[in-house]
């Protein structure tokens, strides 16, 4: 009874280590972390283009009025 006993001891004990260093692990892993930085700087430009859309849009029609009207001189 007391091997059973004991044996069971060991057997939970070791399903609770081997969960523990599983769940250390899982915490440790950063191998979305990547994914995550790529979005998080998409969603800060995206919301740099909407704060700034009409300086964006007034600066892209001067620069191109300016390339038109040099390329008439060409």
């Amino acid at each position: 009874m007391l091997k059973q006993i004991s044996s069971l001891r060991d057997s939970v004990f070791f399903r609770l280590h081997g969960f523990a260093a599983a769940a250390k692990n899982k915490l440790n892993d950063d191998s979305g972390v990547g994914v995550i930085e790529v979005i998080l700087i998409l969603l800060v430009l995206v919301g740099l283009v909407i704060i700034f859309k009409n300086q964006i849009t007034a600066l892209a029609r001067n620069i191109f009025s300016n390339i038109n009207s040099q390329a008439g001189g060409i």
